[in-house]
């Protein structure tokens, strides 16, 4: 996983009035909230003798551990310690780590990462998504690490192969570029120019327009694991790849639309939308649980070709990212 980074690890529905206690990164968190209904995250093991946090409950705003009652506050440090009376001072030695998070679009964020800044900037989503869109969402679990699952979907020459029956029939096997254009630091756009073969050589990356006049299409990755396939300006697929640890990912996987305003019925054309891309989903899934080695990297053994050039720029992205995190957390 690249450090330092906001990571969506949950939707907002998953976190209610109880604790609940999820693996992401690898680590055991608990996410509750506290009385102004704001999500919290600590690491899940009650400082004092090692117990599952999520186990417990919320009382007053404070999370209680269910063994001995030692209760949180929002910021991790334990605020009463019932065996020692509750007008006992309680040393700051008693604090459990906290990550931040950052609830918005139906998604919770954590930024995960060493020594968060003073002034941590929000993550951000996609700007063309907003809340004139209804959508309906599953979460799919993959035994793969997330790196490959991401890349699945940046993958524009496997389409006519692996969904030949479903997105993929009649899509050309030539892949002309793609074509690949940087928004934002963290934020890239896919263009895809598949066609048949014609005895004429796929085109190269820099011989494709970016962007394209004739069409709104495109593909677009958020770092560190969000995707959008921009179908039209009123359908929308988007995936957040959880990290669950270094061999299982979460497909968090939402069909959005405002074709249809009106507000029970487009819930209800969101939600049929779904078995399909399921469909869609599950014939990825089958393959990219099979990659070796897992997970991915610029320096793996595997002979890449021009129509894979998203791949090797997001690989590109991941290793300049984690060698900014190694620099700053050696600076600190």
């Amino acid at each position: 996983m690249i450090p330092n980074q906001w990571y969506v690890v949950l939707e907002s529905r998953q976190v209610g009035k109880k604790p609940i206690g999820v693996l992401r990164m690898g680590e055991k968190m608990v996410f509750w909230r506290d009385d102004q209904g704001r999500v919290v995250c600590f690491r899940d093991r009650c400082v004092h003798r090692g117990v599952q946090l999520s186990r417990g409950q919320v009382i007053g705003g404070r999370l209680q551990c269910p063994f001995h009652g030692f209760e949180y506050d929002p910021s991790g440090r334990v605020t009463a310690i019932p065996a020692n009376g509750r007008a006992a001072p309680v040393p700051e030695v008693f604090r459990v780590p906290r990550y931040p998070t950052y609830e918005a679009h139906g998604f919770i964020w954590v930024w995960w990462g060493e020594n968060p800044p003073a002034d941590l900037a929000p993550p951000r989503f996609f700007p063309d998504l907003d809340e004139t869109f209804v959508y309906a969402s599953i979460v799919d679990p993959w035994s793969a690490h997330y790196s490959r699952v991401i890349e699945n979907q940046l993958d524009v020459v496997h389409v006519p192969f692996v969904h030949r029956t479903t997105i993929g029939r009649g899509v050309g096997t030539v892949v002309d570029g793609p074509g690949l254009q940087w928004v934002e630091d963290d934020l890239f756009y896919i263009y895809v120019f598949n066609r048949h073969e014609d005895s004429t050589p796929a085109r190269k990356p820099s011989q494709v327009p970016v962007p394209p006049t004739d069409r709104e299409f495109k593909l677009e990755f958020r770092f560190p694991n969000l995707w959008q396939n921009y179908i039209n300006r009123k359908v929308r697929i988007v995936a957040a790849f959880v990290p669950v640890d270094e061999s299982r990912t979460l497909l968090y996987l939402r069909f959005y639309q405002k074709f249809l305003p009106v507000p029970v019925l487009g819930k209800l054309a969101a939600w049929a939308a779904m078995p399909f891309n399921r469909l869609v989903a599950h014939q990825d899934r089958r393959v990219v649980e099979t990659h070796q080695p897992q997970p991915s990297g610029l320096r793996i053994g595997e002979r890449l070709i021009a129509g894979d050039q998203p791949i090797i720029e997001y690989r590109r992205r991941v290793e300049e990212l984690k060698e900014a995190a190694r620099r700053r957390n050696v600076s600190i």
